[in-house]
């Protein structure tokens, strides 16, 4: 039984691994790797973009695209928290910290996506901007910009050291 399992993983995995497959792979990836789920795409586009270097920039188009729209997926999400939360927070007091970080985000504002890109603050930066009801096409086009440029350099610096 557990042959016929990893049988039909390595098969699955090798689906994916398949040229014509790589860039639906790289999206997906790359889409739910900007949502709250733990799981990185860099591997992926690195990955794909050392089997086929002549698929550097499309991998890095459809990642950047796949990454901007999984990070407008948790900007919605955020704003839909808002509304579960508002009677929670008229009940709660917020501690110091939270308030000096939706000040700080209050101040940057859609400029805050930027830093989107980032591990472990990116995905929850781009709900909180949800939650703050940042104007969403600037904050969309300010998380595009942060994950191309991440996705270009990244991969970049790995196929200069590999």
């Amino acid at each position: 039984m557990e042959d016929w399992i990893a049988a039909g993983v390595s098969s699955f995995l090798n689906w994916f691994a398949l040229p014509q497959f790589g860039l639906s792979a790289v999206f997906a990836t790359a889409f739910v790797s900007a949502t709250l789920l733990p799981l990185g795409s860099e591997p992926v586009v690195f990955g794909l973009v050392k089997l086929t270097p002549e698929l550097f920039w499309p991998a890095v188009s459809v990642a950047t695209l796949g990454n901007t729209l999984g990070g407008a997926a948790t900007w919605w999400m955020g704003m839909a928290a808002r509304k579960g939360t508002e009677k929670w927070r008229e009940a709660h007091h917020r501690p110091p910290a939270q308030q000096r970080a939706l000040r700080w985000l209050e101040r940057f504002g859609p400029k805050a996506c930027l830093l989107s890109w980032l591990p472990v603050v990116g995905d929850p930066l781009c709900a909180v901007a949800g939650w703050l009801r940042l104007p969403f096409w600037p904050c969309l086009a300010y998380m595009a910009l942060g994950k191309c440029l991440r996705y270009v350099g990244m991969t970049a610096f790995l196929l200069s050291v590999t």
